[in-house]
């Protein structure tokens, strides 16, 4: 009996697989295994990546509010424990936004809670 591949298959998929590869330097965009790992690790870190976004920018909201908050005489931890206590129902990213482009508002927020 001969042998049987399914070769629409196999190129639909190195042709997805090609697609996504698209751009990359070298043999990494058009030699099939080198394609797949690259294409393989990529993907990885895009997962990855998508978590690892979200504790940047936290951090990033972080380090304003607290540039924000010294420049009232506050830390960041007694200024958000402050925020806490007053029931004021902003999070940091709306309180970073208010630090860097809104500092009249930001101030209110600070003497609201001193």
């Amino acid at each position: 009996m001969p042998r049987s591949v399914n070769s629409v298959a196999s190129r639909a998929r190195r042709k997805r697989v090609f697609k996504q590869a698209k751009g990359y330097f070298g043999r990494r965009k058009n030699v099939w295994t080198v394609a797949k790992n690259a294409v393989e690790k990529a993907m990885s870190y895009s997962y990855r990546d998508r978590r690892n976004k979200k504790r940047t920018f936290r951090a990033l909201w972080i380090t304003r509010i607290n540039a924000g908050a010294r420049i009232h005489g506050m830390s960041y931890s007694t200024f958000m424990g402050a925020v806490k206590k007053n029931n004021i129902e902003l999070n940091r990213k709306v309180l970073a936004d208010l630090a860097m482009n809104h500092p009249e508002a930001f101030e209110a927020v600070v003497n609201k809670v001193k």
